[in-house]
């Protein structure tokens, strides 16, 4: 997205992804999930909202969904009657996002190790990754329960480092969301940004590199060459 893309300092040694909006469109749902919800109790889901909760762990969210909209409702009752209705449309509403087998290959090819760091719990990840066939190509996740600050706090990231004893630099990270793209940053690692709907480029500035898509010929070529700089 870029006419001179920035390039990592150093090879790349790992990759971390995120998993909502990164490598599934769960934000989709999500967003209308809750715009139902709202709309049931007479308010508006908007895009201020929905930048509150995007990338962060689920009291964070239902938190920003509870005072920015309005609602007398507990954060435990909202987060409950969202999952419950995720939970019932995911198996046909969720979807891998463009590119992200084409990516997956490639980084199978080239022998580097993966990881996932979400906001999600362990169990919904798991349970996602699974059901697609794709558990079995990261070698760990990271998720909610591993970390006492959520995204944008580089916590999580900071922990793949360790688990990859890598210097930070060395890994990529790939993430849709300003938080995750904060978090990346504050641990050190080269942060690309993936754009979307419910997130958009702009959003994203603070990333070393935004792309289009998870197959983008920018992303491959870095990877191709182990992230050397030209």
């Amino acid at each position: 997205m870029s006419d001179s893309p920035a390039r990592p300092k150093q090879p790349i040694e790992a990759v971390v992804f995120d998993l909502d909006g990164l490598m599934f469109d769960t934000e989709a749902l999500y967003h209308r999930i809750a715009s139902e919800l709202l709309a049931q109790k007479g308010k508006e889901f908007t895009s201020e909202i929905m930048r509150a909760m995007i990338g962060r762990r689920a009291p964070e969210a239902g938190l920003a969904l509870k005072t920015l909209a309005g609602l007398e409702e507990s954060v435990d009752d909202l987060l409950a009657t969202i999952k419950e209705r995720f939970h019932e449309q995911m198996e046909v509403a969720v979807h891998p996002t463009p590119g992200l087998f084409v990516l997956l290959d490639r980084l199978h090819e080239s022998g580097i190790p993966l990881a996932v760091a979400t906001s999600s719990q362990r169990a919904y990840a798991e349970g996602l990754l699974q059901s697609h066939g794709l558990r079995n190509r990261f070698r760990f996740i990271l998720a909610s329960e591993d970390v006492t600050k959520g995204k944008p706090d580089p916590e999580i990231y900071l922990a793949a480092v360790g688990r990859f004893q890598v210097e930070p630099a060395a890994i990529l990270v790939l993430e849709d969301s300003p938080p995750g793209i904060l978090a990346a940053k504050g641990a050190g690692t080269f942060a690309v940004g993936v754009p979307h709907d419910h997130s958009p480029a702009d959003a994203l500035a603070a990333a070393d590199l935004i792309i289009d898509r998870l197959d983008d010929p920018t992303l491959l070529a870095i990877l191709s060459r182990r992230g050397l700089s030209e």
